[in-house]
C-alpha cells in the first residue's frame, strides 16, 4: 500500500517525530518532501509511505488531526514525482559505481 500525508509547515516536526518514533511505522519506506522541491506551489510538506496496509493505516491514525486529506489526483502526482526523483538518484549512483 502507498499513502501520501500532506502536512502543514507548523505540524511537520510533530508528524515526523510521531512517525519515526513508532516501532511499526518507522520500519516502512518513508520519504518526507517539501512541496516546493516537488514543483508544487503550496507551502507544505508531504510524507510518502510505502508498506503493509496495517502500517499505512497506523500512520494515518497516529497523524490524525495533524495532516490534511488530499484527493487521488494530488496523491498520484506526489507519488509519481517522488518515484521519479528516486529513479534519477539511482541512475546517478549506477553511473558512479557502474
Amino acid at each position: 500500500m502507498e499513502i501520501v500525508l500532506k502536512i502543514k509547515k507548523q505540524n511537520f516536526e510533530k508528524v515526523k517525530n510521531v512517525i519515526l518514533k513508532d516501532d511499526t511505522v518507522s520500519k516502512a519506506s518513508i520519504t518526507f518532501k517539501e512541496s516546493k522541491s516537488l514543483g508544487l506551489k503550496d507551502d507544505s510538506y508531504y510524507c510518502y509511505i510505502s508498506g503493509l496496509d496495517e502500517v499505512c493505516k497506523k500512520a494515518m491514525e497516529l497523524t490524525k488531526g495533524l495532516t490534511e486529506n488530499i484527493n487521488k489526483k494530488e496523491e498520484e502526482e506526489v507519488i509519481s514525482k517522488i518515484k521519479k526523483e528516486e529513479e534519477e538518484a539511482m541512475a546517478g549512483f549506477g553511473g558512479i559505481f557502474g
